[in-house]
């Protein structure tokens, strides 16, 4: 588990180098914000979570299997990122914030595209 990383995963790196493409510049992992959002754009009052579909739960087919040892454990922790990651959004919001939540399975066309070049 400790080789998993939580910052600069290749969801991130691609929606970074998108959103750079697009002319925008941000912040990253701002430790002052709730959830400590990926991308930050302070001057727009907006933020970008990129999360791994598996370790936040998406409704996807990566987001629903689950490891088969130590079944017990792993609900729990996943149900406790579900939590923290809705009380992040929600102090955002009642902060101001806008949220725009990317799941790691949005970005893999963009990655199969890149590939094709």
């Amino acid at each position: 588990m400790s080789a998993v990383k939580s910052e600069d995963t290749e969801p991130e790196m691609i929606v970074r180098r998108l959103v750079h493409r697009m002319g925008y510049r941000y912040r990253l992992h701002d430790k002052k914000l709730p959830g400590k959002p990926d991308l930050v754009f302070r001057s727009r009052q907006k933020v970008i979570f990129v999360h791994g579909c598996f370790w936040h739960r998406h409704s996807c087919k990566g987001g629903q299997s689950s490891p088969a040892t130590n079944a017990e454990y792993w609900q729990a922790k996943f149900q406790r990122n579900k939590i923290r990651d809705r009380k992040a959004r929600r102090e955002l919001r009642r902060d101001g914030w806008s949220v725009l939540i990317v799941w790691e399975c949005q970005t893999k066309s963009t990655k199969r595209k890149k590939l094709k070049q």
